[in-house]
């Protein structure tokens, strides 16, 4: 990534001019993942804006856990959110 795409909304939502009429958002973090609070601001932001958004940290995690759902049972309900989010934004 070069410094100016460091800088493109496309690469940090956070940076867009306006997140309004975005659809429904469920943003996962985990406690140990140093993207942590960035997750957690872009949510507050959605929220702002007026889009629903649900805001879920896995305080124990490491970035990257929902792929290891055969060793970590939190994975696993972290999958399970995003089933029942699309579901509902879906339905």
């Amino acid at each position: 990534m070069s410094p100016d795409e460091h800088t493109d909304w496309r690469a940090s939502p956070l940076l867009a001019s306006s997140l309004a009429g975005l659809p429904p958002a469920l943003v996962l973090t985990a406690g140990y993942d140093p993207l942590r609070d960035e997750g957690r601001q872009y949510a507050d932001a959605l929220s702002a804006a007026g889009c629903v958004a649900q805001y879920v940290c896995f305080e124990r995690q490491i970035h990257g856990f929902i792929t290891m759902g055969r060793v970590i049972d939190e994975a696993n309900t972290a999958v399970a959110l995003c089933g029942a989010a699309l579901r509902r934004a879906l339905a």
